[in-house]
């Protein structure tokens, strides 16, 4: 069996993925396809998956594709193709995100899901998601595309809609919803057990039940200790927790993330809400700094003192492919397109992010009903923004991507239609080669 990894430069990820796959009796034998454009970072990836390699007993074997020349050879015959490109990097793109919309006054803490980074991350992340495709529909047609790469919703959402390839989106974010509330909120003797129900779309994904493990409601305890922690302000959590005071439900992603999702939390009217609500600006350039910074040192002191054997993370990727390649049964929160209505008032092009159900049949999405209304009006607003990239990127028309951002919350809620328009050129004549030329 081969497992393909796009984007293998991204180490420490690589690293985990693959290292939990050699965890895994069926899975630890197969051929590990190491994909990437950058010839560095690839060469350290293999240094260490080499090394976890042959302390996991000197299972399977790992190849090295460098360039897009070798991409075809990379996917051939691959039965998995993980993705977790990120197309321009920190520098310059990332950079380019959260300068040029500083320039207007619009302010983003992580700008990789939505917003007007978000926007430009998906506008130039698709193009080569979709060479992607074309490769794989030529090479590997039965291959299951499991994308870590965001904005979740708008690349899994356009795989699903405008290419033939089986695509899954995954996030981290579902599989500690509920234990990172019940600690942060001294309720860890409710953990063992427990029962919950999480649906909406990436980011912004409900935790619509939970209940202990004899069947009682957890969320009014949950409420009253919530809005207890909320009194003065000082825990990390304001955001999700306001959500639960004025919508009733808690939040699948971070704070940090969700203050840039909606109309509320950032605003140059209010600039005493970012104190309040402790919301960094520019979060997401300094967490680069320091990534790339922390790499460095650790990757020396791997070299220097070697690579323990690998104990599996949470990932769900090797859980995926166990579960699918022994038929037996497990259960993901994954991004899917909603065809079925697996969601019943959100819009059936939508990327919905539902339990699913994986087995030798492969990922199969579970039927979650309708969301509170609140909630689903909640993720309307985003999935707007969605909607609308995607159709930019596909038709090449500049005009869908103004009116995403007209439509994005933060930015329609601080900046004027001019202004917006204008930001957006400028974005996209900086980006230059990375976008393609929109009209």
């Amino acid at each position: 069996m081969k497992i393909t990894f796009m984007g293998a430069g991204s180490t420490v990820f690589a690293r985990n993925v693959i290292g939990d796959c050699m965890c895994v009796e069926s899975l630890r034998d197969s051929v590990f396809a190491l994909y990437d454009i950058d010839g560095q970072r690839l060469e350290e990836s293999r240094v260490i998956l080499e090394a976890i390699r042959a302390a996991m007993g000197g299972c399977g074997r790992i190849e090295c594709y460098l360039g897009a020349e070798n991409r075809k050879a990379a996917l051939r015959g691959a039965s998995f193709v993980i993705n977790a490109i990120q197309v321009g990097g920190y520098k310059p793109c990332t950079v380019t995100d959260f300068e040029i919309p500083k320039k207007y006054g619009l302010y983003q803490t992580i700008g990789d899901t939505l917003g007007i980074g978000g926007i430009m991350r998906a506008l130039r992340t698709i193009p080569v998601m979709e060479d992607f495709a074309r490769d794989m529909e030529e090479v590997c047609p039965d291959a299951l595309f499991l994308n870590y790469t965001n904005p979740m919703a708008m690349l899994s959402g356009y795989m699903q809609t405008h290419t033939g390839v089986n695509t899954v989106g995954l996030c981290h974010s579902v599989q500690t919803c509920s234990e990172d509330l019940l600690e942060a909120i001294g309720m860890e003797d409710k953990l063992e057990g427990r029962r919950d129900l999480i649906a909406g779309i990436n980011h912004m994904a409900w935790l619509l039940k939970i209940e202990d493990k004899n069947g009682v409601d957890l969320y009014p305890e949950i409420k009253r200790r919530c809005l207890e922690k909320q009194k003065d302000f000082t825990h990390h959590d304001n955001v999700r927790y306001d959500y639960i005071k004025h919508f009733g439900y808690y939040c699948t992603e971070s704070s940090t993330h969700n203050a840039e999702y909606n109309y509320f939390y950032i605003k140059s009217k209010y600039p005493e809400l970012l104190t309040r609500y402790r919301i960094r600006v520019d979060e997401y350039p300094r967490r680069c700094v320091a990534q790339i910074e922390g790499w460095k040192a650790e990757y020396e002191m791997l070299l220097k003192e070697g690579v323990k054997k690998h104990e599996r993370s949470l990932e769900y990727a090797s859980r995926i492919m166990e579960a699918m390649v022994e038929n037996k049964p497990y259960q993901i929160g994954g991004n899917v397109l909603n065809t079925g209505y697996f969601i019943e008032n959100l819009p059936r092009e939508a990327c919905v992010e539902v339990p699913c159900l994986v087995n030798g049949n492969g990922v199969t999405p579970t039927h979650v009903g309708a969301l509170p209304v609140q909630l689903a009006a909640m993720n309307m607003t985003n999935i707007n923004v969605q909607l609308l990239t995607i159709e930019a990127a596909h038709t090449l028309k500049r005009e869908h991507i103004y009116q995403a951002a007209f439509l994005d919350p933060h930015t329609g809620s601080e900046l004027d239609i001019d202004t917006i328009k204008k930001m957006v050129d400028e974005l996209i004549d900086a980006h230059g080669d990375y976008l393609p030329r929109y009209r």
